[in-house]
């Protein structure tokens, strides 16, 4: 598998709501809340890149082999950088790889502690553990309950 980061405006809107409006990744997504649109799928792409200039970091879109497979990254928390993760369901196998070239960039992107925040429907999580994460509790976010992870060192 070769994998390459790119800007979320270098993906097409049409791929992006395919993600967004994918039954089996929204039933993961707890904060989204109805069918996107290709105004707020564009609107929502916008903010992701955005962040880049806020924060000095962010989240990338995802080729794999060449074809759209979906988004992850770094977001700006209180207390450290959260990392995200969303593929279209043919590319599930790849998390960790993924992972590993995140995890990789971190440190020049200036990043300390990295937290996952998973909604209780993930239910397969012992596999954080093999990537250095530890339960740290829960929270809620915008409403909604969200189970906290974040890394041992």
């Amino acid at each position: 598998m070769a994998f390459t980061l790119h800007c979320f405006a270098d993906i097409p809107t049409s791929d992006w709501l395919v993600l967004l409006n994918h039954p089996d990744v929204t039933r993961h997504m707890p904060l989204a809340d109805g069918k996107w649109t290709e105004a707020s799928a564009l609107d929502w792409a916008k903010g992701k890149d955005a962040q880049w200039q806020h924060n000095g970091y962010g989240p990338w879109s995802i080729l794999i082999d060449g074809r759209f497979a979906g988004w992850g990254g770094f977001q700006k928390e209180a207390d450290g950088a959260d990392l995200a993760l969303v593929l279209l369901p043919r590319f599930w196998g790849h998390g960790a790889e993924l992972f590993h070239g995140f995890m990789t960039r971190r440190v020049d992107l200036g990043i300390g502690n990295v937290s996952i925040l998973l909604p209780p429907s993930r239910s397969r999580v012992k596999g954080l553990a093999r990537l250095g994460f530890i339960a740290d509790g829960e929270l809620d976010y915008q409403g909604q309950r969200f189970l906290k992870f974040r890394t041992t060192a």
